[in-house]
C-alpha cells in the first residue's frame, strides 16, 4: 500500500482522474520526468523554450492541474514548469522527507538541474508557497522573483478547521465536501467541480499536517522581489500575522490581503503576471 494513500485502489483512481485532466491543459505542453534523489518528479512544461523560466509549486492535496487557469496567460511570456510536489497526489514519487530539513531544497536543486535551469521565478501556493520560501531562503541566488499565494510558514497556522473536519468526517462524502468548503472558502455554484474533485482526493489521500514557521532571520534573507497574496478569511493560516511578519522582515515585499477570500485564492492570474513581468 502506498504511504500517501489510504488504499492502492484509491491512489490508482486519483492518478487516473489526474491523467484525464492533463488532457485539458490549455496550451501545448511537454510531460517531463526528472530523476531526483527523492525519486522521479513529474513536470508539465509550457511556453516558448527560450522564454524566462517560471516554476510553479502547487498546494497540498493538489497537483499541476491547480495551474490550468493560469497556464495560458503565463506561458505567453515564460517557459512555465508546473511541478508535481513529491509526497502529493500527482505523478511524482511519494517521498516525504522531514519538513524543516534541507531535503526539499536538495530535491528542488535536482529538479532545476534536471531541467537545465540556473535561476527562475517561482510561484507557490500554500504548501508550495512554504517550499518556495524554504528554497528561496536557502538558495537566494537561484530565485529571481517569488510570488506566494496563501503561503504556509509565514503566519500562525490555525487548527480550528481541523476540529471541524474531524466532526464532519463520520458523515462520509457530504462531511468531506462540507469540510472542504469550510477550509477553501469556496461557496459558490461555480466552485462545485473543484469541491467534487477535493472530495474524491481526500477520501483516499493522507495530507501532511503542520508546517514549520520560518524564523525572522530566514525571512530577512529574501532579497529578491516578493509578492504575497492571502485571503482575509483563510481558516488555515492567520493572514494578518502573515502580512505583519512579511512587512516587518521583508519590507520591500508587496502584500495583498483579499477581503472575504478563504484559503483557496482564485482569479489572481493577472496580478501575479504583472508582478512577474515588472
Amino acid at each position: 500500500m502506498s504511504t500517501i494513500y489510504k488504499s492502492e485502489a484509491g491512489g490508482n483512481e486519483i492518478r487516473r482522474r489526474y491523467r484525464e485532466a492533463l488532457a485539458d491543459w490549455p496550451v501545448p505542453a511537454e510531460h517531463l520526468r526528472v530523476p531526483t534523489r527523492e525519486g522521479e518528479t513529474f513536470v508539465v512544461a509550457s511556453g516558448p523554450a527560450d522564454a524566462p523560466p517560471l516554476v510553479l509549486l502547487h498546494g497540498s492535496g493538489a497537483n499541476t492541474t491547480m495551474w490550468q487557469g493560469d497556464a495560458a496567460s503565463w506561458a505567453r511570456h515564460f517557459r512555465t514548469y508546473a511541478v508535481d510536489l513529491i509526497g502529493e497526489p500527482g505523478l511524482s514519487a511519494p517521498s516525504r522527507p522531514p519538513l524543516g530539513s534541507d531535503a526539499y531544497a536538495l530535491w528542488l536543486d535536482d529538479v532545476l538541474d534536471g531541467l537545465g535551469i540556473t535561476a527562475a521565478s517561482i510561484v507557490g501556493a500554500s504548501l508550495g508557497g512554504w517550499m518556495a520560501v524554504d528554497y528561496a531562503t536557502r538558495r537566494p541566488e537561484r530565485v529571481t522573483r517569488l510570488a506566494l499565494l496563501c503561503p504556509g510558514g509565514l503566519g500562525r497556522q490555525t487548527m480550528g478547521w481541523l476540529f471541524t473536519a474531524l466532526l464532519l468526517r463520520p458523515f462520509g462524502r457530504w462531511g468531506i465536501r462540507r469540510s472542504a468548503r469550510t477550509v477553501t472558502g469556496l461557496d459558490t455554484p461555480q466552485a462545485g467541480p473543484v469541491l467534487d474533485n477535493l472530495v474524491v482526493t481526500f477520501r483516499q489521500f493522507k495530507p501532511r499536517t503542520g508546517l514549520p514557521v520560518f524564523p525572522d532571520d530566514a525571512l530577512r534573507r529574501l532579497a529578491m522581489p516578493v509578492l504575497v497574496i492571502a485571503g482575509g478569511d483563510d481558516v488555515m493560516f492567520d493572514s494578518a500575522d502573515t502580512a505583519r511578519r512579511v512587512r516587518q522582515c521583508v519590507p520591500h515585499a508587496a502584500v495583498t490581503i483579499l477581503p472575504g477570500v478563504g484559503h483557496a485564492i482564485l482569479g489572481q492570474t493577472g496580478p501575479v503576471l504583472a508582478f512577474l513581468r515588472e
